[in-house]
């Protein structure tokens, strides 16, 4: 075994569940907890845990260091060669991987970056179905946190099958959104992309253009001090809520949200600005939540890891830190490609000095003519 193996072997990763850690009966004998929560493991993983990591490796034709890549990019834990923690679906599951590479389909280096979106996405959602699953319990069954995670264990057999098939079915419509949104860039928005933001040489080597926009909850720091659990959880998911369905609706993309702040895109400056004043309305007129500072920013981009990265993103932050509570402001270029476009009204205000970026020309975005967004 080499030194790397060695100490890949001395921890125990997240996620192993040992009888102690359950709290095993001294007899021998399992708890009523330990049984559901061995069945249910059974059922998600395809079979008893039976194979070590150098007999999946070799089954799929790999050295243990490409499998161990590809298990680290999905997310698992460090491993030892005597851990009998594989089943027979990891191993299909790998030979899948391999064969994709193997076929030419995809190089190795796609492959690890593709199988980490996956194991990145999907421990994020299931870690939020599960938070949704025990507030659930919490709120209608009146038991403590604590009582609600151990009941899920006999909770989720039942939802095994549906949340699956609801995943599939997600991933293919919004795989399906995402090849219209080529296609429709493909014929329509290749010239927005060509054109980006004319004169700029910061953007012009990044190679997608899009509007970029940031909404920021004011006050959410103080807010947050004053509030207890529940309430801070109802306030953080009234606000990711609110957003997804603006951004959705708009035909924008949400990035990312973190803590206070969310991160959306939209393919054209006119349908990011619509999606920057329906938030900035909608937090306004809401009851429970603080208003929202808002900027938007039209730009070229480069999208990797499921995130945006480039001086429009940046730019984007920084202008949202500029504006009033809210108020939706954009930079004098976005000002430029809304000008003749009836629907929003651009009112420049002072130059400010931005970091990192110089003298910018902050111009206010207002609603003009029309309605706007219609939300359900």
């Amino acid at each position: 075994m080499s030194d790397e193996d060695q100490r890949m072997s001395q921890g125990q990763g997240a996620g192993e569940v040992t009888d102690a850690a359950v709290g095993s009966p001294p007899t021998g004998t399992m708890s009523a907890e330990r049984i559901a929560m061995k069945a249910l493991e059974t059922r998600l993983l395809g079979g008893e845990r039976k194979l070590r990591r150098r007999e999946v490796a070799g089954g799929a034709g790999l050295s243990l260091l490409s499998a161990r890549k590809l298990w680290r990019a999905l997310g698992f834990p460090n491993l030892g060669d005597d851990d009998v923690a594989f089943t027979e679906r990891d191993q299909a599951a790998l030979n899948t991987v391999v064969d994709l590479v193997r076929t030419g389909k995809l190089t190795e280096e796609a492959a690890i970056s593709v199988t980490r979106a996956i194991g990145q996405m999907t421990d994020r959602m299931v870690v939020w179905q599960i938070e949704a699953l025990v507030e659930d319990m919490v709120h209608e069954q009146g038991v403590t946190d604590a009582m609600a995670r151990k009941r899920l264990v006999n909770e989720l057999p039942a939802l095994v099958d549906p949340l699956e098939e609801m995943l599939v079915y997600s991933w293919r419509r919004q795989l399906n959104a995402a090849v219209q949104r080529l296609a429709v860039r493909a014929e329509a928005g290749l010239q927005a992309s060509e054109e980006g933001r004319e004169g700029d040489e910061d953007d012009a080597p990044l190679p997608l253009a899009r509007a970029v926009g940031f909404a920021d909850l004011v006050s959410y720091t103080s807010l947050s001090r004053r509030m207890n659990e529940k309430t801070l959880a109802k306030l953080v998911q009234r606000f990711e809520n609110k957003c997804a369905e603006i951004i959705s609706v708009g035909g924008g993309r949400l990035v990312k949200t973190v803590g206070d702040e969310v991160l959306y895109i939209a393919e054209t400056p006119a349908a990011g600005a619509e999606i920057s004043l329906a938030l900035a309305e909608a937090f306004t007129r809401d009851e429970i939540l603080p208003e929202a500072r808002v900027a938007m920013v039209w730009g070229r981009i480069l999208s990797r890891l499921g995130d945006i990265y480039g001086p429009t993103v940046n730019l984007a932050a920084r202008l949202t830190t500029l504006a009033d509570p809210g108020t939706v402001l954009v930079d004098s270029m976005t000002a430029a490609a809304l000008d003749r476009d009836e629907r929003f009204v651009l009112l420049p205000k002072e130059a400010e000095n931005v970091r990192g970026f110089g003298e910018i020309q902050p111009v206010m975005l207002a609603r003009g003519q029309g309605k706007g967004l219609v939300l359900d």
